[in-house]
């Protein structure tokens, strides 16, 4: 199995600063960790590989350099977790629009489907990231690094303001991740042998034990073990 997407999926800062792929919720192998490699294959009695092609930082613009990556490695099953980083932009006005969002979400899929008979996708809908900046917002450590390290800034800007302006400017940042994740389930059920996860990420309710304290925004370790827990209930292999 290959897995595709964003920081998320490498674990990055989970258990301190940078990636830890060992705790990746789709091909972690850390033992603590029971992610969707360590589960099927206990449930399939068989030793399975995992690729992570993840990348940091990574839009829908790599994700179709992430399935050649996969395909390459011969992978049947393929999991995609993208799309936080097409809204998560200096600006609002910088974030990825929807229709571009949803040509490339259908390439990769349909790339991925095509290179190999019975090829199956595992396709994650992206958190909301309303809730991250919700559950953090009152801490001055939060607020300190996503200053300093300009996190999200199309989310996290001025984090403690209750104006109109910046709670319309959250509101519409998540509109357009909730518009990704539309178009996330749109292209995965026109694509044979590919699940979506029914908004099940999304809709998690999260709290600051599943997030990071290196950057208050990142999975932390025990919610990289929510997320295999909870997308694990969709995947096709089960």
């Amino acid at each position: 199995m290959a897995a595709a997407g964003d920081s998320i999926t490498l674990a990055y800062n989970s258990a301190s600063y940078g990636s830890f792929p060992q705790y990746s919720w789709s091909t972690g192998t850390a033992s603590t960790l029971n992610s969707l490699l360590q589960r099927l294959s206990a449930a399939s009695a068989a030793t399975i590989t995992g690729v992570n092609v993840a990348q940091v930082g990574a839009n829908s613009t790599n994700l179709a350099g992430q399935v050649t990556s996969a395909i390459a490695s011969q992978a049947d099953y393929l999991t995609v977790e993208i799309g936080a980083n097409d809204a998560c932009t200096p600006t609002v006005a910088a974030m990825t629009p929807v229709t571009d969002f949803q040509a490339r979400i259908k390439a990769g899929l349909t790339q991925f489907h095509n290179a190999k008979a019975d090829n199956r996708i595992f396709v994650a809908s992206i958190p909301s990231l309303y809730r991250m900046w919700s559950i953090s917002k009152s801490k001055f450590g939060a607020r300190f690094i996503w200053a300093s390290a300009g996190i999200c800034q199309s989310m996290l800007a001025n984090p403690s303001s209750t104006t109109t302006t910046d709670e319309n400017r959250r509101l519409a940042v998540q509109a357009r991740v909730n518009a990704y994740n539309a178009a996330l389930e749109a292209e995965c059920r026109l694509v044979p042998r590919c699940t979506f996860d029914n908004y099940t990420v999304a809709n998690y309710p999260f709290t600051a034990t599943h997030i990071s304290t290196a950057d208050y925004f990142h999975p932390s370790v025990e919610g990289q073990r929510v997320l295999a827990t909870i997308t694990w209930a969709y995947n096709p292999y089960k």
